[in-house]
């Protein structure tokens, strides 16, 4: 099976005057069609910095990276745009919902960006999915953390991506609610989706299928349970 995202050494330096800062040190990081990988790691071992690369949100200092067979260095700022939109949802801690807008209006923004019109259509089912189907029409300050979060979850499903990129996706939840993020998680990931998680959550990441282990900008361990058969 080819995989989907596949980086080589990659290395991440921040410059702060003379001072270098080494985010990443050479890592080397695989995740297949299906699968449901998990980052764990101490706050500044690298984790964001590592999703930001893999989500081509920002550029290595050396290394390589493929997504969906693509090399992508070297690929105009333009071409990397549409190979973000075409192929990746993104979900974060904060969930970035217009205040002003419907849950339904929310989910239908990365339409206004792409050519994928059609898919406006669908947004009704994609809110049963979640399990939003009767709260469309509510303004984020009249939905609960977890909510909130589910229409951020839709809003990252609606361009139809084949991965998901979700950055500590409860880190503003309570247990309970976490608990029903993660499964919301695991039905979208039994559908097909690909999706690399960040978490200080040890429980939960221990659900997905491949567990990265981060520490000082590089991978300590990769703990695999189950690969899906496709």
């Amino acid at each position: 099976m080819r995989a989907i995202i596949e980086a080589q050494g990659l290395t991440k330096v921040y410059r702060r005057g003379r001072e270098e800062i080494f985010a990443l040190k050479g890592v080397d990081f695989v995740a297949f069609p299906g699968e449901f990988v998990s980052i764990i790691g101490p706050s500044g071992s690298g984790k964001t910095a590592l999703l930001n690369l893999l989500g081509c949100l920002d550029a290595p200092t050396t290394g390589g990276l493929q997504l969906g067979g693509v090399e992508t260095s070297g690929l105009r700022e333009r071409d990397l745009v549409r190979l973000r939109r075409e192929n990746i949802g993104f979900v974060f801690q904060q969930f970035y919902l217009m205040p002003t807008l419907t849950a339904r209006e929310n989910i239908e923004l990365p339409l206004l960006f792409s050519r994928k019109n059609g898919n406006r259509g669908q947004i009704d089912d994609i809110l049963e999915m979640v399990g939003l189907g009767d709260r469309g029409d509510h303004l984020p300050g009249q939905l609960s953390g977890g909510e909130m979060q589910r229409v951020a979850i839709a809003r990252a499903m609606v361009n139809d991506p084949g991965i998901i990129l979700a950055d500590e996706p409860t880190g503003n939840l309570d247990s309970a609610t976490s608990e029903m993020i993660y499964k919301l998680f695991s039905e979208l990931n039994h559908q097909g989706l690909t999706l690399i998680v960040v978490t200080h959550n040890l429980d939960l990441a221990r659900k997905a299928q491949k567990m990265y282990t981060l520490r000082d900008g590089q991978i300590v361990g990769c703990e695999e349970r189950t690969r899906p058969q496709r």
